[in-house]
């Protein structure tokens, strides 16, 4: 027991670093002859190189081989998937601030009604659909414009408040 308690820990330790190595996914090579264009002494050799990278990077862009996207549009993004588990893109895996994680979205119903199984399905202003998942029975107000909260709950799932309602776990269809 002694050994679990003092193994533990350093495993753990020695394994977080070799999890964010394996997800942190590589430059593009056109970002990379780019920015490698700095290491050049020679003024001529360095703008010529600027300016090659550049065409190359820009024209792959274009072609949609490479695409370019900011920070609002990755928080956009993750926004409008929120509830849906994703593959590890880079640009929408690779957080760098606390304020870039969604954890929970608000928004307001557009309708609800109930499944053949007899739990409630939710359709959302901002087009989202959500499923009840568990079994309580949850009284609101279901009328368009309800204001709806959904927030990440423990193991992966998710908890939706419909105005002053209890929470009702919850999954996302669409």
């Amino acid at each position: 027991m002694t050994f679990l308690r003092t193994a533990l820990p350093l495993l753990a330790a020695l394994a977080i670093p070799a999890l964010a190595q394996a997800q942190e996914a590589p430059r593009p090579e056109l970002l990379n002859r780019l920015t490698d264009c700095r290491a050049m002494t020679d003024p001529a050799a360095r703008l010529s190189c600027y300016d090659t990278a550049v065409e190359a990077l820009d024209a792959a862009e274009r072609q949609g081989e490479v695409v370019v996207v900011d920070r609002a549009q990755v928080r956009e993004s993750r926004r409008a998937l929120f509830g849906f588990e994703m593959p590890s893109l880079p640009a929408f895996g690779r957080v760098t601030a606390a304020e870039d994680e969604v954890s929970s979205v608000e928004t307001t119903l557009t309708r609800a009604s109930r499944g053949g199984d007899g739990k409630w399905v939710f359709r959302l202003a901002d087009g989202s659909t959500w499923r009840q998942i568990d079994s309580e029975s949850v009284f609101f107000s279901n009328r368009e414009g309800t204001e709806v909260r959904v927030r990440r709950a423990s193991m992966g799932s998710f908890m939706m408040t419909l105005g002053s309602s209890r929470a009702v776990r919850v999954r996302r269809d669409q």
